[in-house]
């Protein structure tokens, strides 16, 4: 049966008015505006206006990063009057919920929603106990309504409905005596079925009601999500079509008298800024970005009045025409709460609709010069007690940042070098390492996070970087398939977004961007200890089992013979720094150099 609102299987919560006092200067106007008689109704009347704002606080990509993230992670960039920019501090739950609550202060008509990747690849806080911390989080922060993301399935859907639900953890079972209650809120999946059933795994849609004001949300993630997780994530799901599913679903709201309907996607674009205020329309509609979302907004339906994106960690506020050439809001707050969105939606009371040229929006910064709120300072205190055994075990020494920034960069660099030492342990015909960048999810910064001391790399750090559990595989591959891979890179399902292996030390080659797919990589360059590729021999590779199963679009790194699987690919990270730094002679990080880019 298709999901409604009502009985409603959550735990509801009273709507709350916060004293704190907030100023709300919105941008990004479709037009500039209402009708004539259009005004939020102030209340204090039998009659209410025709009009009603409704507020709508969105965010995406949190990854369970309930304390402020560290180095460029926790940054975003802001676009100054003059052309210039800066860089702000920004991110942490502490100071999300004190935004958040000031920015509802006042608003009676108010809507917190999400797009997906709330938990998964999340540092030890959460990680360590299945992102438990962070639905207790999400629950305090009131949010209303998410859409899967893909890294909801890192540990497959069984455990993406204990995260709705509740229970223990299977394995692990109860870390507290209270237990675990579940999200307060629904989990969307209106994309994502059931092999057997053929039925949406979770609720495909949820409305929001207040008095008279209904508003529908539909949530999907990428059709792609078999393509970035493993196998074993998604195993027993398909992945429908974005559009489809929400233009199907859109139906069904329309019938139910539902007119006013907002999308929560798990996939985004790519703006042509990295500064979160950049002026997206500001050489025309849609012009600004680029990525899968263009052609996914312009083919939803125009009965769909707003989209919340997410997935590639950007932060845009653009209009990009509906099918009927209508502008329309599209929105994404970056990643790892560092910003949120804040958007107007006028509901009309006569049809209602949303008044789609009445629609206001712009991203705010998490700044961290609020006060911190104690609610949430009490539920990271709780969990670090109980992961502080785990997670301030010194693993390593480092004599300065290594960051994940850069087509390539140290920290990736730094993986692969781990892998293969490790590799060759294991078999010491082991010829090289390549990591995925999308596993790379944080650097090691060199000043200390707690006490450990500046330098010092904590257990905790390293699982910010790799906090997937994959292992560390070995697989033969022909010199033939490896240059293959590499291809792979910008060929393919990478070909518009590439997606760049960090290689270890011995593996080097030239990458030039001015040229177009595969010809990008350079194949008379590609050498391994010096010597170039014999496309007849056989290569012992190193990588994590993510990729060894084809993830990522590297479909050749699923074709390899003679595996053989080892330990936690974080276990062999800790092994390298353990191994090859201490206090007197911390790692430098790595050059960067492997990989020559041509522009």
């Amino acid at each position: 049966m298709p999901a409604t609102s009502q009985p409603y299987p959550y735990r509801r919560r009273t709507y709350r008015l916060f004293a704190a006092a907030a100023g709300l200067a919105t941008v990004g106007a479709l037009a500039a505006a209402l009708p004539a008689d259009a005004h939020e109704n102030k209340g204090g009347g039998h009659h209410p206006s025709r009009y009603q704002d409704v507020q709508l606080l969105s965010f995406n990509d949190l990854h369970g990063n309930l304390e402020p993230p560290s180095g460029s992670s926790g940054r975003v960039t802001e676009l100054q009057a003059d052309g210039t920019t800066k860089t702000i501090d920004a991110g942490g739950v502490e100071y999300l919920a004190t935004h958040l609550r000031e920015a509802r202060q006042g608003k009676a008509y108010s809507i917190t929603a999400a797009g997906g990747d709330m938990v998964g690849a999340s540092p030890l806080v959460s990680g360590l106990f299945h992102d438990e911390p962070t639905i207790e989080a999400l629950n305090k922060l009131d949010l209303d309504v998410t859409s899967v993301g893909n890294h909801e399935f890192d540990e497959g859907s069984k455990e993406l409905k204990r995260l709705q639900y509740g229970g223990c953890h299977p394995t692990d079972g109860c870390y507290t005596d209270e237990g675990f209650e579940g999200a307060d809120f629904p989990y969307l999946a209106a994309n994502v079925l059931d092999e057997k059933t053929n039925k949406p795994i979770l609720k495909p849609y949820w409305v929001w009601k207040k008095k008279d004001v209904r508003i529908g949300f539909i949530g999907v993630t990428l059709e792609d999500t078999p393509g970035v997780v493993s196998a074993d994530g998604v195993k027993g799901l398909k992945f429908k079509d974005e559009v489809e599913t929400i233009n199907k679903y859109a139906k069904v709201l329309r019938a139910q008298g539902v007119n006013s309907i907002v999308a929560l996607i798990h996939e985004g674009g790519l703006p042509a800024s990295g500064a979160y205020n950049y002026d997206c329309d500001s050489s025309g509609a849609g012009s600004g970005i680029s990525g899968p979302i263009v052609d996914i907004a312009k083919n939803i339906t125009p009965s769909v009045d707003a989209l919340v994106t997410g997935h590639t960690h950007a932060a845009y506020v653009c209009t990009i025409p509906d099918p009927s050439g209508k502008p329309r809001m599209v929105t994404s707050a970056a990643s790892f709460g560092r910003l949120y969105t804040d958007t107007t939606l006028t509901y009309d009371r006569f049809t209602g609709d949303i008044v789609r040229t009445a629609v206001k929006s712009a991203n705010r910064v998490v700044t961290r010069t609020v006060a911190k709120a104690p609610d949430m300072t009490e539920l990271i205190g709780r969990w670090n007690t109980l992961a502080a055994p785990v997670g301030n075990r010194p693993i390593g020494y480092i004599s300065a940042d290594v960051p994940n920034t850069g087509t390539e960069s140290p920290m990736g660099d730094l993986i692969a070098d781990a892998q293969l030492a490790y590799g060759r342990k294991l078999d010491p015909e082991t010829d090289l390492a390549l990591m995925n960048p999308g596993g790379v999810r944080a650097g090691l910064t060199y000043a200390a996070k707690g006490a450990e001391g500046d330098g010092v790399v904590t257990y905790a750090e390293g699982f910010t970087v790799q906090p997937f559990s994959n292992t560390v595989n070995l697989q033969d591959f022909t010199g033939a398939q490896l240059i293959q891979v590499l291809k792979e890179q910008v060929s393919g399902s990478n070909t518009a977004a590439p997606k760049i292996l960090q290689p270890s030390a011995n593996l080097t080659y030239t990458l030039d961007l001015t040229k177009t797919g595969a010809d990008r990589v350079v194949t008379d360059s590609i050498r391994l200890n010096g010597a170039a590729i014999d496309p007849a021999a056989t290569y012992r590779v190193a990588t994590n089992s993510f990729l060894a199963g084809g993830g990522d679009g590297f479909t050749t790194l699923g074709q390899g013979t003679n595996d053989l699987v080892g330990t936690d690919d974080l276990a062999a990270l800790a092994e390298y720094l353990t191994a090859n730094s201490s206090a007197s002679g911390p790692l430098a990080p790595p050059a960067a150099n492997r990989i020559t880019i041509v522009q």
